[in-house]
Order: structure tokens, then C-alpha cells, then sequence
């Protein structure tokens, strides 16, 4: 078996290559993806014409040379920016819409940018189609919205309050 295994190293580490890949995959650590780096420089070690004590050397010292020298410097440049910054719908929060259609506290539509969100209103009001609003928040698909210089700060309701 020992044999076979030092003959045909080469399929371990292409094995152990794709399946730390995919453990990657699945765990976003960014040490998996580096060890299988570490699995791939084997396998060209093997290549090379490398004994098989040398090729697990080769996978130690890549895979721990990455994990201690590109993991950090590729996390750091994943946070990159305020860690407080906003993504994907959070967004739409603070920006304003348009009711397309009536929106009461059951729902309605507004256009946001240049989609149709559904929405409501948590006041027991009805918006008319063409009223100006602002997006609140976002629960699940369904966009909350307020009337223009109602939303949730203490300037903009004291600025509304002023008039």
C-alpha cells in the first residue's frame, strides 16, 4: 500500500488539493483554500521527481508559509473600509422612493432607484401613487417607508416639527 501510495502521489495530493478547496468553500476561513496550496505545491513536488518525505515537507512549510504570510494580508484587504459600512439592501435605508402604488400599513409599491419594492407604512395612513417617501428599513422583501422629513433621527423630526 505504502508503495502504491508513494508511486501515485500525485492522486493524494490532487484529492486532498480539491478537497480542501471545497471545505473552503463552505467555510469562507481562508486557511483551507492556503493548505490546499500548500497540497498543490506538493503535487508539482511530485512532479519534480520529489521523494515522498519531501513532498509532505513541501506541503507543511507552503501550507503553513501561506496561513502565516497571505492569510493576514488577505483578510485585511477583505475588511477593507469602515467596518460600519453599509452592503447590499441596507443601502436602500435613507434613500427615497416613490409610491407607485397605494401603500398603507398592509402594503403597497414604491419605486426605489429604478426597482419595485413592496412596502408599507407603519402609521395607520394611506400614501397616495407619486408621494415622495424615504425607505426606513427593509424587512425581509418589503420596503417600511415614511413620508419625506418624518424618518426615525432626532434632526429631521425636529426640523419637521419646526415647520
Amino acid at each position: 500500500m505504502y508503495e502504491w501510495l508513494v508511486q501515485n502521489a500525485w492522486i493524494l495530493w490532487l484529492s486532498l488539493f480539491l478537497l480542501l478547496a471545497v471545505i473552503e468553500m463552505l467555510t469562507l476561513d481562508l486557511y483551507f483554500i492556503l493548505m490546499s496550496a500548500g497540497a498543490l505545491a506538493a503535487a508539482i513536488a511530485f512532479l519534480l521527481g520529489a521523494p515522498f518525505w519531501l513532498q509532505i515537507v513541501v506541503f507543511s512549510v507552503v501550507a503553513i508559509a501561506m496561513t502565516i504570510f497571505v492569510r493576514p494580508v488577505a483578510i485585511a484587504h477583505l475588511r477593507k473600509g469602515p467596518r460600519e459600512q453599509r452592503t447590499n439592501i441596507d443601502r436602500l435605508i435613507g434613500h427615497s422612493a416613490v409610491v407607485v402604488s397605494p401603500v398603507s400599513a398592509d402594503g403597497g409599491l414604491v419605486k426605489i432607484g429604478g426597482d419595485t419594492w413592496t412596502a408599507r407604512i407603519r402609521t395607520g395612513e394611506l400614501l397616495p401613487v407619486g408621494q415622495d417617501v424615504e425607505v426606513a428599513a427593509i424587512e425581509g422583501a418589503t420596503a417600511i417607508v415614511v413620508l419625506r422629513g418624518t424618518s426615525a433621527s432626532p434632526d429631521s423630526s425636529a426640523t419637521a416639527a419646526g415647520h
